[in-house]
């Protein structure tokens, strides 16, 4: 509840959800991403869809090139996830976020969309959801995105699929860099150190898993709908 500053009684304040979806390239972020924003009618934001016209229109001659410009998306995105906040809006962030570097920036958004507390960063409810997926079932996607002409080489796909052919260590970011690349569980560090629920999805499950991420995603929605 808030009191009203114009008459002074108690109302009814909405609580917004931010929904955050993070893991390894090739573990069907993406696709979760968009099932959940269909299923919930949430907004969603997608680092690689704020990344790919920064590619076309500035390109990406090298890795710390491509680097730079994911670090311009997800700026644009916690700025974007801020103001929906503060509008009362549920949102979904897709990308893989960085533990160790993201949660102050995310911090920073979800305390600015507080305008009746902005020492209170985490009135807003917060949800966190891990993809994983086979490491086989990962590296033949990224071998197939690396080929699919709708999306900017930029993005890197062929080097990840040919360090992990090499047998080398895949650079990927520093948030998933303690990570083996053996299809292992998420653990711990796969998620920001932020206060929230915390789900693993198998993107190569089949339609029930999905289903019931949706359930509980709902139950939660009509459990907490307000402050």
């Amino acid at each position: 509840m808030a009191r009203s500053p114009k008459t002074g009684t108690l109302i009814e304040v909405r609580q917004p959800h931010l929904i955050l979806i993070t893991g390894l390239p090739g573990t069907g972020k993406s696709t979760l991403a968009c099932s959940l924003a269909r299923h919930l009618l949430v907004p969603l934001i997608c680092k690689d869809t704020i990344k790919e016209p920064l590619l076309d229109l500035l390109g990406a001659a090298d890795r710390s090139e491509s680097r730079r410009l994911s670090d311009a998306s997800f700026a644009v995105m916690f700025a974007l996830a801020r103001d929906c906040l503060r509008a009362g809006t549920d949102v979904i962030l897709e990308g893989n976020f960085r533990p160790g570097e993201h949660e102050a920036a995310l911090s920073a958004s979800i305390r600015d969309a507080n305008p009746s507390d902005r020492n209170t960063p985490h009135a807003i409810r917060l949800t966190q959801i891990v993809c994983r997926t086979p490491e086989p079932v990962r590296i033949a996607r990224l071998k197939a995105r690396a080929t699919d002409p709708s999306r900017h080489a930029g993005h890197r796909d062929a080097d990840f699929a040919a360090n992990h052919a090499a047998n080398r260590t895949v650079d990927l970011t520093a948030a998933f860099a303690s990570r083996p690349t053996t299809g292992s569980s998420p653990s711990a560090s796969d998620f920001l150190a932020l206060p929230s629920e915390r789900f693993v999805f198998d993107s190569d499950g089949d339609s029930i898993h999905l289903q019931a991420l949706h359930e509980s995603l709902e139950q939660r929605h009509r459990d907490h709908p307000d402050v």
